[in-house]
């Protein structure tokens, strides 16, 4: 388990396939982490929700396994507010100098995906953030393990997994050839939320700050890109 600022992203030859079990010889290729750090704002339910994240030669390779309670996706549209429902998400920052992504998925499946250049908050939103093309979003690849009723709560207790690989060329789209990104450093956080649920929660790999707030890049944490073996 890892539980540093750190986590290493190790490289696959293989990629793990989609809707293999979370703790499958494929998926443990890669390091797990937690999702473990609840704002103050959150109601006292604390799902366990866990990550693991690989690379190969043209994409990252997620999966996140949440043992979880009040379960809810009322959205079921590309872009739409996926965060208020039961969500996990991913946010990403390649280079230095240019801008972060924000990718969040539902429970149902369902992402709301940007390129954020200028995260502060305005009456309208943030500042500067470009939602991604939905042609682009179609050439990521994703599994959902669970189907929920579009309106009611899953009250009870209930295992579910999103898993994706993103190819890398959305992301140099708008940030530009990566080239090898073997022995780099990204930054970037994983998330756990939900809003419109019966017990709200917002949790974090790397801490927040006091303020409820995701798009606080110089919070995040390194994803280490390690060199394959």
């Amino acid at each position: 388990m890892v539980t540093s600022k750190e986590y290493p992203v190790r490289f696959c030859v293989n990629p793990p396939r989609l809707g293999s079990p979370f703790f499958s010889s494929e998926w443990g290729q890669g390091e797990i982490t937690e999702i473990c750090h609840f704002h103050a704002a959150s109601s006292p339910h604390r799902p366990k929700t866990m990550v693991r994240m690989l690379y190969s030669a043209d994409a990252l390779h997620l999966a996140f396994l949440v043992h979880d309670c009040y379960v809810r996706a009322q959205h079921r549209n590309y872009q739409d507010p996926v965060y208020l429902d039961s969500c996990v998400e991913f946010f990403v920052k390649p280079q230095k100098t240019r801008g972060y992504f924000n990718f969040e998925t539902n429970c149902a499946g369902v992402m709301l995906i940007s390129y954020v250049e200028d995260p502060t908050r305005t009456p309208s939103g943030l500042a500067k953030a470009t939602p991604v093309p939905k042609e682009l979003a179609e050439k990521i690849e994703i599994y959902h393990s669970l189907e929920p009723p579009d309106d009611s709560e899953i009250i009870e207790p209930t295992i579910w997994t999103i898993q994706y690989s993103l190819p890398l060329s959305i992301l140099e789209h708008f940030v530009g050839k990566l080239g090898p990104i073997e022995g780099s450093c990204w930054k970037g956080n994983f998330y756990k939320c939900a809003e419109h649920v019966s017990q709200p929660h917002w949790a974090s790999w790397q801490p927040l700050a006091e303020e409820l707030n995701f798009h606080r890049p110089e919070l995040f944490g390194d994803l280490y890109f390690t060199s394959p073996q």
